[in-house]
């Protein structure tokens, strides 16, 4: 299990400025994160008698589930980013604190950033997750992960930049490199970037990019297991295949990439498919500031926590959402990472809190399955509500009202809306800027 965590500072510089905050005679409560799972915590927390204090090294919450759509210029990033300060803007007792946790003193109860000190009474980590490259630092270098607005925009300023890049070479091998796309990971995220590359190349390639042919790109969805999306149930998967097969994007199962240089990448099974582009989606490992001792982690470098979501062996410390591996027999490894889950966890966390400082007794956190949707291009999605699961437009339909009905904000869920409408009609994109640092 890798763990980067684990301190090895033995003393405080109490010199270091104290971050300015309110005087309240209420327990105050850090929550580092500003994901799903902190903002439903602070939801259940808000004009209640404690202090809460939100603490992030962005100043927005920012709608992942999208991130896709904003690398392949389907939305701009302002529409799936909601500022922190404008959602809590009616909760008098919430504050928010722009900074990056450095260190956490568990014994001291005080947290570090580069803004200064933080001292808590109940400490929230709902840090999520980074992208997981398993440790081999080659692919690290040349790929792409998606977890992030940031990570979406480098992914299409990268896919433009090669694209007007392949209308300049006149190498032939170079330009297909420039064009051929490599997605790791057949799970949601990879499925739905390679759906949403695929209806790039039919739709917006041939009209902005007639130098060449659209038949030059390739698209290349790299899954190590034997089916796609395997979160779900195989009627999803093998939905989900067909349609990818209809949009000619190439699936490769059971490989696994085991080597890129920038330019081939190398599978264990012998195959080398020569791309500039690759876009890992295939692992996540938790991420939680220096401090928390190496003996709190399991697999996926996440934190063990019981029913009540404190992690073991520390009372007044909580994890949430993607960084939290609830432990029960039901459960061993923890529960999806997914936003329901968060949200959930949220929700029962601020009743917990409340019910220790009233010493009452806590509510065990009880996962409910919504169902899984995940969506293959325009009008296709596949869907698992419980026993019920579907395919096609339908299923389209209910994941495009679930997400747009989930975005902060009624000014994001307009502006989204409108682009999908106008996608919907026109095939039609975002404006395909290159923004990029000199």
């Amino acid at each position: 299990m890798e763990n980067t965590t684990t301190s090895t500072k033995t003393t405080i510089d109490y010199k270091k400025q104290t971050i300015c905050l309110p005087d309240s005679a209420f327990p105050r409560v850090v929550i580092i994160g500003g994901g799903f799972a902190g903002l439903s915590l602070i939801d259940g927390l808000k004009n209640k008698p404690v202090q809460v204090i939100l603490i992030d090294k962005n100043n927005y919450h920012q709608f992942q589930p999208l991130l896709y759509q904003v690398a392949t210029s389907g939305l701009e990033p302002d529409s799936i980013a909601f500022p922190f300060r404008k959602q809590i803007s009616n909760y008098k007792n919430v504050f928010f604190r722009l900074a990056t946790v450095s260190e956490i003193y568990i014994n001291k109860n005080i947290i570090h950033t580069d803004k200064g000190i933080v001292y808590y009474d109940f400490l929230v980590l709902a840090t999520g997750t980074k992208t997981n490259f398993f440790g081999n630092k080659k692919i690290a270098a040349h790929s792409l992960g998606m977890k992030n607005i940031r990570d979406s925009l480098n992914i299409r300023n990268q896919i433009l930049q090669n694209l007007e890049q392949a209308t300049i070479t006149c190498n032939e091998e170079e330009c297909k490199a420039l064009t051929n796309f490599i997605i790791v990971g057949g799970g949601p995220a990879g499925v739905e970037m390679a759906g949403a590359l695929a209806e790039f190349k039919k739709y917006i390639l041939p009209k902005d990019y007639p130098e060449y042919p659209a038949s030059i790109m390739n698209i290349y969805l790299i899954e190590g297991s034997s089916r796609l999306i395997s979160s779900m149930s195989k009627n999803a998967s093998d939905k989900t295949l067909k349609y990818l097969k209809k949009l000619e994007v190439k699936v490769l199962l059971n490989e696994i990439v085991i080597e890129y240089d920038g330019k081939i990448a190398s599978t264990n099974n012998g195959k080398q498919i020569i791309a500039k582009n690759l876009i890992w989606t295939a692992g996540v490992k938790g991420q939680a500031p220096k401090g928390i001792d190496s003996k709190y982690f399991i697999r996926g470098n996440r934190l063990k926590t019981n029913p009540f979501l404190q992690v073991e062996g520390l009372n007044n410390v909580f994890a949430l959402g993607d960084l939290a591996a609830v432990i029960t027999n039901k459960t061993p490894y923890g529960h999806p990472q997914v936003a329901q889950a968060a949200i959930q966890e949220g929700k029962i966390l601020a009743k917990n809190i409340l019910n220790i400082i009233n010493k009452k007794d806590l509510l065990p956190f009880v996962y409910k399955d919504k169902g899984s949707l995940a969506t293959v291009g325009k009008r296709r999605a596949v869907a698992d509500l419980g026993k019920l699961k579907f395919a096609g437009y339908f299923a389209w339909l209910l994941w495009s009202f679930v997400h747009l009905m989930s975005i902060s904000g009624f000014k994001n869920k307009l502006l989204v809306g409108i682009n999908w409408m106008i996608s919907y009609f026109s095939y039609e994109k975002s404006n395909r800027l290159i923004i990029k640092n000199e």
